[in-house]
Parts: C-alpha cells; structure tokens; sequence
C-alpha cells in the first residue's frame, strides 16, 4: 500500500522549520529541516522577506542571504557558530569571489565551517546559500 505523497515526510517524522524573518518558499520545499541531530537549510537567495527584493552588490546580497538563512536557525536556538557546512553558489564566480568572502567573513569567525563555493546559473540573484547546522544530539 502506499502512502499518499503528502503524508511520507510526515510518516518519516520530518518536520519543517518556518521563520516569518526569512522568504517564504516559491516552490514545493521547506525553509528548513532538522534530522539526525543537525538542521539542514534551504539555499536562500538574497531577497528581503518584507519586500521580495535583493539588494544591489553581490557583498550586500551575501549579507541579506546569511540573515535569511541566520532566521532559519534561530527557530531552533541555532546560530551561525553552529554551522558545519556552507554550500554557496554565485552567479559569476570568478568575478563575485573576493566581494563575497570578504562579506561572508563578516558572518563567522574561526574555526569556519567546511564550505563549497560554486559557479551557478541563478534567477536574478547573486548568490545563494544552504547551511548544515549541528543541532546537537
């Protein structure tokens, strides 16, 4: 017998994680899923949850899109301190790199997660990033 496809990430004990501080989803996902003892993230674009919009440079973008992501985290007690793995994707890698690290850098201090840094093709954005946070046992 099988489950209806709505009911197997309940079934699976899968719940989601929502922040009014952070974009609503504009597809079928979850801004956030604890698992395991970690909180996994959805890649989260720059755009600000009160207007929709990102701002301007790929440093400013890297910014909004931390404090989106930050959001998530903060529903379960979590930080930035308790990310362990940073996915990134920017729009022109090459070109954006030092401007986003320099405004990533602002976000953590040492020991850094592990992070991916990777060229994407994005809609209309700069960057967009997905964290894995250790939520503890």
């Amino acid at each position: 017998m099988s489950t209806p496809p709505g009911q197997r990430g309940e079934r699976a004990g899968r719940r989601a994680v929502r922040s009014a501080h952070a974009p609503r989803p504009a597809g079928a996902y979850s801004q956030g899923v604890p698992a395991g003892g970690f909180l996994y993230t959805a890649g989260f674009g720059p755009q600000d949850p009160a207007t929709g919009e990102p701002p301007g440079t790929v440093g400013q973008q890297t910014a909004q899109a931390l404090r989106n992501v930050r959001a998530v985290l903060a529903e379960r007690g979590l930080t930035l301190d308790d990310a362990v793995k940073v996915t990134v994707h920017l729009a022109d890698l090459h070109r954006d790199f030092a401007a986003f690290d320099a405004a990533y850098g602002e976000f953590f201090t040492a020991p850094y997660p592990v992070r991916t840094t990777v060229g994407s093709e994005l809609m209309d954005i700069l960057v967009e990033i997905d964290v894995v946070a250790y939520a503890g046992a």
